[in-house]
């Protein structure tokens, strides 16, 4: 399977979450409506990070995750173009990869996705980046999963 990317927007997001944008105008936009946290003892974490840029697209994606409590938020901190790989959760358990699509955040562009929401990791393009990190953590192993996928590809529009 190969996905290509479209362009990250709210409205094609919306199934799996918030994309978070700075006004146009001065002022300030909360997003708080997003972010959710379904165990009452787990505490807020907020992260730094720095990922490493991709070093040649296509993608091939092999692993997913997701926090099946918690949302995730990423916003990077300085401009940048990076990919934001996401796929409903199956009937059955674990990811639905046929329904997975693709997205190509721009600069100036965050995202929260919505507990148990299957995402692939962070994926930087052109130049390594930072990012805060938004989530609630227990510290146990409910805090995150990964699973293996058969392998599907993410490329750009030609």
């Amino acid at each position: 399977m190969e996905l290509v990317t479209q362009p990250l927007t709210a409205a094609a997001f919306a199934p799996y979450g918030d994309v978070l944008e700075a006004p146009a105008e001065a002022g300030r936009l909360y997003f708080e409506d997003g972010l959710g946290n379904l165990r009452a003892h787990a505490r807020p974490s907020l992260s730094m990070s720095l990922r490493a840029n991709l070093d040649r697209l296509p993608l091939k994606a092999t692993v997913l995750e997701r926090h099946e409590f918690s949302s995730q938020s990423f916003v990077a901190l300085e401009p940048a173009r990076w990919l934001v790989i996401v796929c409903p959760h199956a009937a059955a358990g674990g990811p639905d990869v046929a329904g997975a699509r693709a997205f190509l955040a721009g600069p100036g562009q965050g995202v929260t996705y919505r507990p148990n929401t299957w995402h692939h990791g962070l994926t930087v393009l052109d130049h390594p980046t930072r990012f805060a990190v938004f989530m609630w953590r227990d510290g146990t192993g409910g805090d995150e999963e990964f699973v293996p996928v058969t392998p599907f590809t993410v490329r750009l529009p030609a």
